[in-house]
């Protein structure tokens, strides 16, 4: 049956493009038959629902083509069966293994991508930034820790990273250890229970020249642990190593931490990242999208960089949604693709209308309604119908159309002047300053 599966797959290869078979078809792999039920291995769960959506009705054709029985495919997943070693936490090395990273030369590395150079600056980050690569760069520093400080998903980790990478690149003999506090304290509870707590201090007081430690706030209510690596720090730092410590909250607000503890993790640098404003946003999506390999419109930047504002992972994740569905739907990056995954990613987008943008054009540029809906040509009017395209364009779920009877025009009158906007932004600061205006009109309208 083996052979059957192979000669199914060999048929769709005929009707699905190369991407879709690559990525979807080909992973699939035959396990075995029980009575007329052919099982077939996905090698995810993920893969299995989206097999099992599209593209089972197809092979399940194929197959009743191939053979005369009456067989059916049935997909699992089959994991395979892996055992556990005991790990061997303490044996020295020049950095502490992670999942999730790439591997080299047999040992785990930081991730590629967290670099400094590949780290976006702007006012919200730009002292974090500054901080943490005289860090990493220049000697006879002031301060030997650094406390970075921001909500998830803003850079914390990129900038630990990146002093990790940036010193070990200047000497790769350098034993920086990369560790989150939970593994921190997952690694001192295995020491304990196997009377090897004297490896695990010897690992980190002795060992140890950089240490880089996430999500502190994990020690909370861990009076022991906390005990611990109040020692470890002491140890470092009257060594003059260098230590940099992540959270989303500051020692003083993190619950049932000791005084000492706090006080060593803020004896240094504190750094705080915060959200990106919208010309960083929009700097972090020219940067994402290339490395995506993706070509965007200004019109799509500006536009994805107005409405996804929490965060750099909100933004990825806009920006991997518009690519899977370019890739594997064919389906052209447009404004409208764009609106789409802001709406699977912003519940609240959309809450203005037509009519709240309508009040706002024709309070601003003191005209009347039925002016907008009028066939004049003259400037006056002209002008502020298509500052109202673009911004219902911009700011509502309104299709082309909904647009377009609103003021009794057709899908593509409404598209360029959206477009004849977007470029009297890039090139007229003072049409920019209005645009800019008026969001601000609507974000009050919003709140």
């Amino acid at each position: 049956m083996g052979t059957t599966w192979e000669e199914v797959k060999n048929q769709i290869k005929e009707e699905v493009s190369e991407k879709i078979f690559s990525l979807w078809i080909n992973p699939i792999n035959f396990l075995e038959q029980k009575k007329d039920k052919i099982i077939l291995e996905c090698p995810n769960k993920f893969a299995l629902n989206w097999i099992t959506e599209n593209y089972l009705n197809i092979m399940q054709d194929k197959l009743s083509k191939t053979i005369n029985c009456d067989a059916r495919f049935v997909l699992i997943v089959n994991p395979m069966e892996r055992k556990k070693p005991v790990p061997d936490m303490f044996k020295v090395s020049k950095q502490l293994t992670l999942p999730n990273v790439h591997r080299g030369n047999g040992k785990r590395r930081f991730k590629r991508e967290f670099t400094f150079d590949r780290f976006v600056v702007g006012k919200s980050n730009e002292f974090a930034y500054s901080a943490s690569k005289a860090l990493a760069t220049r000697g006879g520093m002031s301060y030997n820790s650094l406390f970075l400080l921001s909500k998830t998903g803003l850079g914390k980790s990129h900038l630990s990273q990146s002093v990790g990478q940036a010193i070990l690149e200047e000497n790769s003999e350098t034993r920086a250890f990369y560790i989150t506090a939970e593994d921190f304290v997952n690694e001192m509870v295995f020491a304990i229970k196997n009377n090897r707590i004297e490896e695990f201090k010897n690992r980190y007081r002795r060992s140890c020249d950089v240490l880089l430690l996430e999500d502190v706030n994990f020690f909370s209510g861990k009076e022991k642990m906390q005990q611990e690596l109040e020692h470890t720090l002491d140890a470092l730092l009257n060594a003059n190593k260098k230590i940099v410590f992540t959270s989303p909250l500051l020692p003083k607000d993190i619950p049932n931490i000791s005084e000492g503890l706090s006080s060593r993790l803020t004896s240094g640098i504190i750094g705080t990242l915060g959200t990106p404003d919208l010309e960083t946003r929009i700097k972090i999506i020219e940067r994402k999208s290339i490395e995506l390999g993706m070509v965007l419109s200004d019109e799509i930047v500006h536009f994805l960089a107005k409405h996804i504002s929490r965060d750099v992972r909100q933004i990825e994740s806009a920006l991997r949604f518009l690519k899977a569905r370019s890739e594997l739907m064919k389906a052209k990056i447009d404004l409208d693709l764009a609106r789409e995954a802001v709406i699977s990613l912003v519940p609240d987008h959309g809450c203005l209308s037509i009519g709240d943008i309508e009040k706002i054009v024709c309070k601003y540029y003191k005209v009347d309604l039925s002016m907008l809906r009028s066939k004049s040509r003259k400037k006056i009017h002209t002008f502020p119908r298509n500052v109202y395209i673009y911004l219902c364009r911009q700011n509502t779920d309104s299709t082309l159309e909904e647009i377009g009877r609103s003021i009794d025009r057709n899908h593509s009158t409404v598209l360029y002047s959206a477009e004849m906007i977007a470029q009297k932004i890039r090139s007229d600061s003072r049409v920019k300053k209005e645009i800019d205006y008026l969001d601000l009109r609507l974000k009050d309208v919003m709140n």
